[in-house]
């Protein structure tokens, strides 16, 4: 009985150890695209956070941030400001994402928040996990008002965000 004990303990040892842990690299990038009445536009995520654990060739987890105050765009401070608000910055800094599934390689399953509303998504993605590193890149559409977001306005309502957004990203992990 007590080999029995023995062999079981190494066995969850050596299944414990075989799963890797990543970190968010600075390498990744995360953009939002978006149109107006007026004009296309993008805004880049420039500070997120977050790790990953693989087993084999399966990634198993995903824990991601995204502080909203540093989603930017290049049209300046009065858009930035527009978007913070229909993102409620002040209410919920942070966009998070956890990962619940991996199908079939090329989708992940998960839980994204934004702006408080927690909607359960299926993002197509490419992974590739080589030596040393665990990258996911695709896209994904996001319609505004399914997380309880206005579109933002200006000019008095004449020009308006449209209700729809893709996001674009390219993340990449790596060991730590």
């Amino acid at each position: 009985m007590k080999n029995i004990l023995t062999l079981l303990f190494l066995g969850f040892g050596l299944i414990a150890t075989a799963q890797e842990t990543y970190s968010l690299s600075d390498e990744s990038s995360l953009t939002v695209d978006g149109t107006s009445t007026l004009h296309d536009w993008t805004v880049t995520a420039n500070t997120m956070s977050g790790t990953a654990k693989a087993e084999g060739s399966a990634p198993k987890e995903i824990d991601f941030e995204v502080v909203v105050a540093d989603i930017i765009s290049e049209r300046g401070a009065t858009m930035d400001k527009k978007m913070h608000d229909a993102l409620k910055k002040e209410d919920y800094p942070k966009v998070f994402f956890k990962l619940t599934e991996v199908k079939d390689q090329s989708t992940v399953v998960g839980t994204l928040n934004i702006a408080g509303q927690e909607k359960t998504v299926e993002i197509p993605v490419k992974i590739d996990l080589s030596e040393g590193s665990l990258k996911f890149m695709g896209e994904q559409k996001i319609t505004l008002q399914d997380y309880g977001m206005e579109p933002p306005t200006a000019m008095f309502g004449s020009i308006v965000v449209g209700d729809d957004v893709t996001v674009k990203f390219d993340l990449v992990f790596v060991k730590s």
